[in-house]
């Protein structure tokens, strides 16, 4: 008996391709892969929310009344104050505003080390495009979530210690002047702006070195290098106010210093061994450089916004050029 001819087997379909790593899972993964990093960033982010809340609330009013009493004692040696107020407040103070102007620091050191530097010496940057992800968009998802969570905490930390500063400006005599480095560095848009540099500074180094550890010396010093640059070119990046005083006054002005010198026959400027008429030997030097008054060229508290957002503006230019060259590098070192 001969056996029926078997049909032969119907080809196999095509294997679908693999679809691309989803958006929650690439943000899932993110979030599991630093969450030691994501928790302290949210434990500091609350301490130093609620330690600028006890300072610009309780601490400053209570600080205030302190020297409403020893302004009050007109040297009396019997007056009373609450010293330790005052110190608690100044303490604090101190300790808020370096904790803050630490943040863009550490940003750049994180970012280089372990957002970018560590993966790509761990080969799981790798790893993961070869599983439907691209390089770009893995950078970019690398990017985002940490610039918001960047930029929302230290925006918050930053209004609040400009609101800090506020409640004891005129109340409270140790308060430092608007036009203290630090003071003008850890409030306003310049935190952020600070923030979001770093960022970009450490991944680029991460990219660039492809090691953990050298990238992060390399991020922190980078941005190191630009907040040192943004230091001494800021003053000049808006215009400023200058004030003539008589020979016996020498320069006048509050704020922040651009630059001061003697004026002469003609009301050109010029530079002078000393600035000071009361000085011993100075009247006479003056007088033979033929010194007519003094000048001083500074920026009043009215600068203060201006000075903020050109700052920020030179900072999120120069992020933006950072991200640029991490996506070019990127894109150059995979294609």
């Amino acid at each position: 008996m001969t056996a029926a001819p078997t049909a032969p087997p119907a080809p196999a379909a095509p294997a679908a391709p693999a679809p691309p790593t989803a958006a929650p899972r690439q943000l899932r993964w993110l979030l599991r892969l630093h969450r030691p990093a994501v928790t302290a960033w949210a434990a500091f982010t609350v301490l130093a929310a609620v330690a600028l809340l006890w300072l610009g609330g309780p601490l400053t009013s209570d600080a205030a009344a302190a020297w409403k009493d020893y302004r009050a004692c007109a040297f009396d040696e019997r007056c009373a104050y609450d010293q330790d107020a005052i110190l608690a407040q100044k303490d604090l103070y101190r300790l808020t505003t370096y904790a803050l102007l630490t943040v863009p620091l550490l940003v750049a050191a994180w970012a280089g080390s372990a957002l970018t530097g560590r993966e790509a010496e761990s080969g799981t940057a790798r790893l993961g495009w070869t599983q439907g992800v691209s390089p770009l968009r893995w950078l970019a998802a690398r990017l985002a979530l940490p610039a918001l969570l960047v930029t929302a905490s230290t925006a918050l930390l930053a209004a609040l210690h400009r609101w800090a500063w506020t409640a004891g400006d005129g109340r409270v005599d140790t308060a430092k002047p608007w036009y203290d480095a630090a003071t003008f560095y850890a409030g306003g848009l310049l935190p952020v702006a600070l923030a979001l540099a770093g960022l970009a500074a450490g991944a680029l180094a991460g990219l660039l070195l492809g090691r953990s550890l050298p990238a992060l010396a390399a991020g922190a010093a980078a941005l190191g290098a630009l907040w040192t640059a943004l230091h001494h070119a800021l003053p000049h990046l808006w215009p400023s106010v200058t004030r003539v005083s008589g020979p016996d006054e020498g320069p006048s002005g509050s704020g922040l210093w651009v630059g001061e010198g003697v004026l002469v026959a003609g009301g050109e400027r010029a530079d002078a061994p000393c600035l000071n008429a009361l000085a011993p030997g100075c009247r006479g030097e003056l007088e033979q450089l033929g010194a007519t008054g003094f000048y001083r060229d500074f920026h009043p508290a009215a600068h203060y916004w201006p000075l903020q957002l050109v700052g920020a503006g030179v900072l999120l230019l120069v992020t933006a050029l950072l991200t640029v060259a991490a996506f070019r590098l990127l894109r150059r070192r995979t294609a």
